[in-house]
């Protein structure tokens, strides 16, 4: 697999809610996550982060989806972007309150560096949380 092809397998198994269990071989060991999100601070690695959308998607937001709008590699920086709309309603146990019942439509952008091993060294989110913590009456 190129770099490309597995900074692509990465993000539909994370969106998919595989867990590390799924992600873990796409992944250097320890490798970083960030993101200017407000649920996301105390977020550091990508396992944490991929076992945090599995615990989201498992949970409060059961049967949620996600729309892969475009993506790209910059060859030069080794770095992937995947661009699309997460999908998701609080019919499930969990999260900050009772189910609400409504649903959130969030854009969010993944920018993905790749190692020169060819698997992922770090990961950022760009989503605007209180947008979709609003729209799902968490806020």
């Amino acid at each position: 697999m190129n770099h490309f092809q597995t900074a692509t397998a990465f993000f539909h198994a994370c969106e998919s809610l595989k867990g590390w269990d799924g992600c873990r071989g796409f992944v250097e060991v320890n490798a970083s996550f960030v993101a200017q999100s407000e649920p996301l601070t105390d977020i550091v690695t990508v396992e944490q982060y991929c076992e945090w959308m599995a615990g989201l998607g498992n949970g409060p937001l059961a049967g949620c989806r996600y729309v892969l709008h475009a993506s790209s590699y910059d060859e030069e920086n080794r770095t992937a972007l995947f661009f699309g709309t997460f999908i998701g309603t609080h019919t499930g146990d969990g999260g900050p309150v009772e189910a609400t019942n409504k649903e959130t439509n969030s854009h969010y952008v993944y920018s993905i560096e790749m190692s020169n091993a060819g698997k992922v060294a770090r990961m950022t989110k760009i989503w605007n949380a209180p947008w979709a913590l609003k729209e799902l009456g968490w806020t």
